[in-house]
Formats: C-alpha cells, sequence, structure tokens
C-alpha cells in the first residue's frame, strides 16, 4: 500500500499494520515513556495514511506523556516540536487538519489535571509554531483568552517543562524563521 503523505523526518517509522490497538494498551498502564513512542509511531502511521488531523492529535497525546527527562525514549525521539510543525506546513491542499492555531488555543485553555501547568504551555508552543508555519490560519475571535507572548510561553517552558524543553522549541521556533516576527 503507497502512503498518500510522505514520511515525516521528525518521528519514528511506523510498523507495518499499526492501529488504534497500539495506544488501546495503555488505558489503564503506566503512560510515560513506551506510551511516549506508541504516540509518536501511531501518529506517523496516521499522517502517512492521510489523516493529518488526528496525527496532531496522536502528537498531542505525546506531549501529554508522564516523562521526567531523562527517559531513553526521549533520547531517541525528542518532543515533537518539530513533527508538530513539520505536520501542520506539510499537509497538502485538500486534506483534512482543521485550524490547528484555533485548536491549540482552546486545548491551552481549558487544560485539566495530571501537569496542568506543563500541558497547557505545551499547548500554547504548539499555537505559536501553528502561528509561524500557517500564518493564513486565523484565531478563533469569539474564544476569549490572553494569547500569551513567545517569552511568556519560553519562561513557562522553562519554569515547567522538561530540562532543554524551552531551547528544543525556540530552535523550532528559529527554523521556521518567525522567533523575531512573532515577538
Amino acid at each position: 500500500m503507497s502512503s498518500p503523505l510522505p514520511p515525516c523526518p521528525h518521528l519514528p517509522a511506523p510498523r507495518a499494520g499499526l492501529d488504534w490497538r497500539a495506544l488501546h494498551a495503555f488505558r489503564a498502564a503506566d503512560r510515560s515513556g513506551a506510551f511516549y513512542l506508541a504516540c509518536l509511531e501511531y501518529g506517523h502511521a496516521l499522517w502517512q495514511r492521510g489523516f493529518a488531523a488526528r496525527a496532531l492529535l496522536c502528537l498531542d497525546r505525546a506531549l501529554g506523556a508522564d516523562l521526567r527527562g531523562d527517559e531513553t525514549e526521549l533520547r531517541v525521539q525528542p518532543l515533537p516540536y518539530a513533527a508538530m510543525a513539520w505536520l501542520i506546513a506539510q499537509t497538502p491542499p485538500g486534506v483534512f487538519i482543521g485550524n490547528p492555531r484555533v485548536h491549540f488555543q482552546h486545548y491551552a485553555d481549558r487544560m485539566n489535571e495530571p501537569r496542568r501547568d506543563q500541558r497547557r504551555w505545551r499547548a500554547w508552543a504548539c499555537w505559536a509554531l501553528a502561528r509561524a508555519v500557517r500564518p493564513d490560519l486565523a484565531g478563533d475571535p469569539k474564544h476569549q483568552v490572553v494569547e500569551p507572548t513567545l517569552a511568556a510561553i519560553a519562561a513557562a517552558l522553562l519554569a515547567h517543562g522538561l530540562p532543554g524543553e524551552a531551547e528544543l522549541w525556540r530552535a523550532e521556533l528559529a527554523r521556521a524563521g518567525e522567533w523575531k516576527k512573532l515577538a
């Protein structure tokens, strides 16, 4: 079976035949390193099958994994900021992705526990990436939330993220050529 979308260079190659059971296995289990990698791999499988929006949701789940920062899985696959930006930027016309900017705006504003602050600021970080790689996407004017500055996002990732996470995000934002333009 040929893939309708090209492989993402920032995600692990998915195993053949990967389906929803890849994540279902973690329903009642530990959601640390193995769950994180499973989310990335299944997200990549969904992307290659043409399900861009569902792939982004898998990357959301990966960013919500319970990680300390010293896991082997993170050395193999860093937090998926580069993958998130790449998928948003590379989604061809006609492939449904929704509006990632609005998605992350709402997601950040409605975050629940566990690790609410960490996950909230990761959503805002992805919102900023979506703005950088797809400036044509409008925010939701009816959603009355104060959109944070890039400096506020970076500071919050320093405070609530994993070691090196803020720098990883900033590097991806700089790669999009938007750090100074959006600040």
